[in-house]
């Protein structure tokens, strides 16, 4: 039996994220002592494994729960199926990185760069999803907007990409802080950060933002599973607090 804090110790899950788990019933501690300590053994833990391995998959917590709880759920069978997955994403993030070793070698100065590879191990369906569910839930022109996104980021190039990769997950990072201090998602040090999110979105979109973009984009993050997914893995309840921010400075900060 492990204690709450040797869970996370073990996985890396932190114990804010272990007790919401308990809260909303998808991970319960397999005993609570009378002191109202919670205990995990090692069932609890092959759980818990199993709600990481579907967070990597892209599934929300919601999502998890239906299947871990659905009463033909096969552990071995799914997990069989989850390394086939993991091994063909495996290959691609390999492509990935040898993509960018060669980016960074043209970068250097050090070989030549054909302006195709710079796109070699990009998942084109799952890019190709993402844009499908934005012209459904948005319509008019989204699909105009879709295509200047694709353009800004082609001539923008591989260096001005990943520098803009790195500054928004910089950002993501602090408002995931400030969540864990407990800030207000209204509060002043959070408008802060949002502000420069929101120059951040700016310059990625290469237009000026306004207040209704910028709480449109906060519904994007909301109802769209991919951003559910890429701000929950970062942490419990973030893209929530995240989307309250927003639409806060939105009213607020323009």
């Amino acid at each position: 039996m492990h204690t709450v804090s040797e869970v996370a110790k073990l996985s890396g899950v932190s114990i804010r994220a272990l007790h919401h788990y308990d809260e909303i019933g998808l991970l319960k501690p397999s005993v609570t002592g009378a002191n109202g300590y919670r205990y995990y053994d090692r069932d609890a833990l092959l759980r818990l494994q199993q709600i990481l391995v579907h967070r990597e998959l892209g599934l929300s917590l919601e999502e998890i729960g239906r299947v871990l709880d659905a009463p033909d759920f096969d552990r071995v069978a799914t997990l069989k199926a989850h390394r086939q997955h993991l091994k063909q994403q495996a290959e691609r993030y390999g492509q990935l990185v040898r993509t960018l070793d060669e980016t960074l070698a043209a970068l250097e100065g050090k070989t030549g760069m054909k302006d195709k590879k710079l796109f070699k191990g990009f998942d084109p369906k799952a890019q190709a999803k993402h844009e499908a569910w934005l012209v459904d839930r948005y319509g008019g022109d989204m699909k105009d907007q879709v295509r200047e996104s694709q353009a800004a980021i082609q001539a923008a190039g591989a260096s001005e990409f990943e520098r803009m990769q790195a500054e928004v997950e910089g950002l993501e990072a602090e408002i995931a802080q400030a969540m864990a201090q407990g800030l207000p998602a209204d509060s002043a040090a959070v408008g802060a950060i949002l502000k420069r999110h929101s120059a951040w979105v700016a310059r990625s979109w290469k237009r000026p933002l306004t207040a209704e973009a910028y709480a449109g984009l906060a519904g994007v993050y909301q109802d769209n599973p991919d951003f559910r997914a890429r701000y929950e893995a970062r942490a419990a309840g973030l893209t929530d607090y995240l989307v309250a921010g927003m639409l806060a400075y939105a009213a607020e900060g323009f």
